[in-house]
């Protein structure tokens, strides 16, 4: 018998990000999808993961405002490279620079996950760190990669679920998801903190 919670509570995804919402699919999640309306500027001198945190309970908060009966579900997702933030490259010439100045280094991804349930105004906030070694990468190869699969939408100009996996050495996580989007094993168990489960 399914807990009240599950009957009782929308479950919302703090998010237009197309990415998040197929993670959440693929574990039978279907959500009202939100986007939040928020300043995603970085503070002078936040840390990368810092910011990932921060945003992921804004996202949250700045949708719970107007639902009160609701499991919300927010995350965001920083590039750290060298103490830089670097974030969605918006277009090709950009995710080049990023592509070529990521070639045969290690890059620290924060994943930040938040689930703030509306009714108590319970907040649980968690960030994956994800370490992931680039090869050396030729110039022709980042401007192949760029023209096969453009993620100007994407922080590092890549997509991992894709032909972004190319581009790697090796990947250090505790949960490969994180690096799409989302934490699904810390996701799933927050959920289940909240009486609701995905089986």
């Amino acid at each position: 018998m399914p807990p009240s919670d599950q009957l009782t509570n929308t479950l919302i995804l703090a998010s237009s990000s197309k990415y998040r919402l197929k993670l959440l699919n693929q574990i039978g999640l279907h959500p009202l999808c939100i986007a939040p309306d928020i300043d995603e500027t970085p503070n002078p001198l936040e840390h990368a993961e810092a910011l990932a945190s921060r945003l992921s309970a804004g996202k949250a908060r700045a949708v719970a405002k107007d639902h009160h009966n609701a499991i919300i579900i927010a995350g965001d997702q920083v590039c750290d490279f060298d103490g830089a933030i670097l974030g969605k490259p918006g277009d090709a010439e950009t995710a080049k620079q990023q592509l070529t100045l990521c070639s045969g280094r290690e890059v620290i991804f924060h994943t930040g996950l938040c689930v703030l349930n509306t009714r108590n105004n319970k907040l649980q906030i968690y960030t994956e760190r994800v370490l992931v070694e680039f090869r050396a990468l030729s110039s022709q190869e980042i401007d192949t990669y760029i023209v096969k699969e453009p993620a100007f939408d994407c922080a590092g100009s890549f997509k991992m679920e894709g032909l972004g996996i190319s581009l790697f050495k090796r990947i250090r996580s505790e949960d490969p998801n994180s690096l799409i989007g989302l934490p699904l094993i810390k996701l799933c168990e927050f959920l289940r903190n909240e009486g609701l489960s995905v089986i």
